[in-house]
């Protein structure tokens, strides 16, 4: 799991990669579509599609004559679940937690009565 997420989050650290998978996010796109926005070359555009498709993130299949890239959302699913390891606290709801404290230590209940 470690080389392949490390492929994924090396995939994802470049911009014009990730721009690359926001693009496919609406339909399959042949290569030569992929490529139009970016001022750079077909080859240099075929090298990202390479990084990404080694890293599991797209697809790529030849129609006829034309190569098409395909997002494979799957991909992403095991660097989510890491990710999520780091955001699985609870978030503090402060009311109840000044009622806790009201509660324990007695603080707070003399403002109110101020107010």
């Amino acid at each position: 799991m470690e080389n392949k997420l490390d492929a994924v989050f090396s995939a994802l650290a470049d911009p014009t990669r990730r721009r690359i998978l926001t693009m496919l996010l609406e339909d399959d796109m042949a290569v030569t579509d992929v490529a139009e926005p970016f001022e750079m070359s077909l080859a240099a555009i075929s090298k990202h599609l390479a990084i990404l498709t080694r890293a599991g993130l797209i697809s790529q299949e030849k129609r006829g004559r034309v190569k098409w890239c395909k997002l494979e959302p799957d991909a992403l699913r095991e660097a989510s679940v890491w990710m999520q390891g780091f955001g699985q606290f609870e978030p503090v709801n402060l009311d109840a937690f000044e009622r806790f404290l009201q509660a324990e230590l007695g603080i707070g209940a003399e403002a109110e009565g101020d107010q």
